[in-house]
């Protein structure tokens, strides 16, 4: 039996973009992935987030099915227009009261509430009259934004977090152009990140000096991080593994451990990567109260000048600019997204973050796969997500007793949902989602997680799936030597 602390947090997690719909109801203003996802070509099938998953509506139906799986705690996100349709200015009260709708279903549930205040569904009105993330006022607005959400919800919520995935949002959203606002440009990640942070540290210093003391929460951001494995076990290839975790994972939580981007970031780009101000720096510094990791799959990292095949398309700039290329054991089974599933990254990467930040209390705030499964007579087998999450599940548990100090596990997702570019093709879900008729399925997966949350734990056969049956990373074939753990330089 593999069992976790007896405070360790079980959740499952979703956000409101994908799930929510009601995209224009009752005083919402339009996000950006609203104007992406209309316009022909973006999305796979011409998809949209219009109606989802209809979570809007049914909300108390899906609290229901969060009951029923034993949740301890739900991640969700607040739609920014839906409170804010310009994203300044007066709240809309009929926003508000939907997320306090929820946030007091929940808590009749047993269920704790975790927030996230931007997961990519920015208003409109920001990007198109201000340039939305690469525009300094962004900060301000940001902060003017978190208060309304801590006023009206900080009395019930206890946890927060910022922003989801600054760097999707930089890279994909700002360089590569494939995801909403869809801007395609070298520097544009580095000027969107940099706002992103400052919008961070003035919220949580909002957040500090205003509102934790009489509502006793925390505040955090919420990172996603591949693990990079060195290709072989060369000094340059682990030098290069090294490098991509900084401008990748280092990029976005550095600044708020030690108060500015990695050296490596700062010697190759100079005067592209943007400057923190004294104030930006203090309040980033010690700004998280926990850290929040999003992990989903590892890739292999050799050394090579001016950049070379980036495995899962090219992202502009960014990945030139670290002298890495990015590849797959083609011996390592994979997702329905093509992402390649090593459970034993996770534990490097645990191990990584433990060793740079000096052991900081981390919530895995996502963690998912992607399985096609249809219902057949009322039921849903997907054996390859159970073991897939009996695989990472394994990995958490060997990386606490190496000492880590991981405190929760959000699997993602709840529902089959809007999966971005991907439209609905790709089900992430512990639910299957009929999109024609809003009709909920529990899948296999989600009787088996209600078992291990249950338990509070893994059994040993439930840690020997395919998944959890993956070879750890030390013993791959690597050249002449396979690499040892990276270790990371505080």
């Amino acid at each position: 039996m593999r069992r976790f602390p007896e405070d360790f947090v079980w959740g499952a997690a979703t956000s409101a973009y994908q799930i929510e719909g009601a995209w224009d109801a009752d005083g919402k203003g339009p996000s950006v992935w609203d104007a992406f996802a209309h316009t022909p070509g973006r999305i796979a099938n011409g998809h949209t987030g219009d109606v989802a998953c209809d979570h809007y509506t049914r909300f108390r139906e899906d609290v229901a099915l969060m009951a029923d799986l034993g949740l301890k705690a739900y991640r969700f996100s607040i739609s920014w227009p839906r409170v804010q349709p310009t994203g300044t200015g007066a709240a809309n009260e009929a926003g508000l009261r939907f997320y306090s709708d929820l946030v007091d279903a929940l808590l009749e549930a047993g269920i704790t509430p975790w927030v996230t205040l931007h997961h990519w569904d920015l208003p409109l009105a920001l990007q198109e009259e201000h340039g939305g993330w690469l525009s300094p006022r962004m900060a301000d607005a940001f902060a003017d934004y978190a208060r309304i959400c801590f006023d009206a919800l900080g009395d019930r919520v206890r946890h927060w977090i910022t922003l989801n995935e600054p760097w999707v949002t930089a890279v994909i959203g700002y360089g590569e152009g494939t995801f909403a606002p869809g801007l395609a440009s070298a520097d544009g990640p580095y000027r969107a990140g940099h706002e992103m942070l400052r919008a961070h540290g003035a919220a949580a210093e909002v957040y500090r000096r205003e509102f934790q003391a009489d509502q006793g929460g925390v505040i955090g951001m919420a990172n996603n991080c591949d693990w990079r494995e060195p290709a072989s076990g060369a000094p340059a290839d682990r030098a290069a593994a090294q490098r991509a975790l900084e401008f990748y994972l280092g990029w976005f939580a550095d600044p708020l451990y030690h108060g500015d981007y990695p050296a490596s970031m700062r010697e190759r780009l100079g005067g592209r990567l943007p400057t923190f101000s004294d104030e930006d720096r203090a309040r980033l510094r010690g700004s998280a109260d926990f850290f929040g990791l999003n992990h989903y799959t590892t890739h292999l990292v050799a050394h090579a000048d001016g950049g070379g095949p980036v495995y899962d398309g090219a992202n502009v700039g960014w990945a030139e600019d670290q002298d890495v290329a990015v590849s797959v054991d083609p011996d390592w089974p994979t997702t329905a997204m093509g992402w390649p599933v090593v459970p034993d990254g996770c534990r490097q990467l645990l191990g990584w973050i433990d060793d740079r930040y000096g052991r900081p209390p981390v919530v895995l705030t996502e963690n998912g796969c992607a399985y096609d499964a249809e219902v057949v007579d009322g039921a849903v087998e997907d054996a390859r997500r159970i073991d897939y999450h009996a695989g990472y599940l394994a990995a958490c548990h060997d990386a606490i007793a190496d000492g880590a100090d991981l405190r929760g596990y959000f699997l993602w997702s709840l529902l089959d949902n809007f999966e971005w570019a991907s439209g609905y093709d790709k089900r992430f879900g512990l639910h299957h989602v009929d999109f024609a008729t809003g009709t909920r399925t529990p899948k296999a997966s989600a009787r088996w997680y209600r078992d291990v949350i249950a338990r509070g734990g893994l059994t040993d056969d439930a840690a020997a799936g395919d998944g959890a049956a993956a070879p750890a990373l030390a013993s791959l074939p690597a050249g002449a030597d396979a690499p040892a753990r990276l270790r990371s330089p505080r």
